[in-house]
């Protein structure tokens, strides 16, 4: 049962990115039609992150409390109606609404890590964790992938065409996609939901430094995401076909790396080690970036820093649902996702910032960033921190 569960998993969660992934490439263009400049154009873009920094740890806890199935069912259902609403927005006020009302429901990535920490024994996350991350991956390079073709159409297309596959998706769960952690809802009564149990778990040393690692990873990766663009432009004349062609190198990279060899590596290095050097690559890669002389040596250096991406978000993961006790799988889990989330949110601000006081600013502060990531992850006292009586008192209201 537990590998046929995660493949329909894995599918599942590839299916949702896939749509989300559709109306990225028209999605500016669509809110500046509304004749909003770029502080407009920003907005519409933050809000998915700002509302899932606050959505994804309750549906984590609401998915401890009453299993991950039900949750994820109404993630996929909020994907359904909020694409379909991105799409009959006649305003820029409506437009972020919807995308806020999806971020509100975009918490089915930690709620699917919880699935799998469910299924599968500790040792073995960092092998899973990395598949659902490949599955993430092949579904943020083939969506934009499909968006892009779907542009002459106009976005509203777009919008739809990701509304309906969403919905079938929700019809495929629910027929396929079994319940995780077994029958009866009085099992998980007692599960906290109010914020005063995500606060008391950051206060746990190994889930606090875990998320920080998880945060400063994410807004290293955000720097590069939201700078290179410019960086190709001004040093290797990189135009936007070219653009894509590399984020697709990258993505692609990254998962064949957390769908085959993280597995392999997991069980010899452990969570932690892996961890630290896929932060010390990154940094590496992130340093090397504006110091390239060629757009050829740029994507040596991009992979680099991929492989190092590749490795350093599953075993954070798995790292997190090892210091979290069974009964807090999906708030801890989530917790994780709401720091990608705020990174996310405040990242591109910083990082273009940066970037217009130095072309290489913004990559030698990521490569620093990573830096302290790995010093907070070598920290842990153990490379699997699971006092679960700590963290199980942590969240009692």
């Amino acid at each position: 049962m537990r590998r046929s569960s995660l493949v329909i998993l894995y599918l599942t969660v590839f299916v949702d990115i896939l749509g989300f992934g559709i109306i990225l490439p028209t999605l500016p263009f669509f809110a500046e039609k509304f004749g909003s400049k770029g502080a407009g154009v920003g907005a519409v873009m933050a809000a998915y992150s700002a509302m899932q920094f606050l959505g994804a740890p309750l549906l984590g806890r609401l998915s401890d409390r009453f299993g991950r199935r039900p949750v994820l069912l109404a993630s996929l259902a909020g994907s359904a109606i909020s694409l379909t609403l991105s799409g009959m927005a006649q305003s820029l006020l409506f437009l972020a609404v919807a995308r806020a009302f999806a971020g509100i429901f975009g918490g089915s990535i930690s709620t699917a890590q919880a699935y799998i920490a469910d299924l599968v024994e500790p040792k073995e996350r960092a092998k899973y964790m990395g598949l659902l991350g490949a599955s993430i991956g092949m579904g943020f390079v083939l969506g934009p992938a499909l968006g892009a073709a779907l542009a002459p159409f106009g976005f509203g297309h777009s919008a739809f065409v990701s509304g309906g596959l969403a919905a079938m998706n929700l019809v495929f769960a629910y027929f396929k996609l079994p319940e995780s952690r077994g029958a009866g809802p009085a099992r998980h009564s007692q599960v906290p939901i109010g914020f005063g149990a995500f606060l008391g778990a950051l206060h746990h040393p190994a889930i606090g430094r875990i998320v920080v690692a998880t945060f400063l990873s994410t807004i290293a990766l955000v720097a590069m995401e939201v700078t290179f663009a410019l960086l190709g432009e001004q040093r290797f004349n990189l135009n936007p076909k070219g653009l894509g062609l590399v984020f697709t190198f990258s993505g692609v990279l990254m998962a064949l790396v957390q769908g085959g060899l993280v597995g392999r590596l997991a069980p010899r290095l452990g969570e932690r080690k892996m961890a630290i050097a896929g932060s010390l690559l990154m940094g590496t890669g992130l340093a090397m970036l504006p110091l390239m002389p060629s757009l050829s040596t740029a994507m040596v250096a991009l992979g680099v820093m991929s492989v190092g991406q590749a490795f350093v978000s599953p075993s954070l993961s798995a790292m997190l649902s090892q210091a979290a006790s069974a009964q807090t799988q999906g708030g801890t889990l989530g917790l994780g996702q709401s720091m990608s989330s705020a990174a996310r949110a405040t990242g591109p601000v910083l990082a273009g910032l940066l970037f217009d006081y130095h072309q290489a600013a913004p990559y030698f502060s990521a490569a620093g960033a990573m830096a302290v990531a790995a010093l907070a992850v070598g920290g842990l006292r153990s490379p699997e921190p699971l006092p679960e009586p700590a963290v199980e008192a942590s969240a009692k209201p």
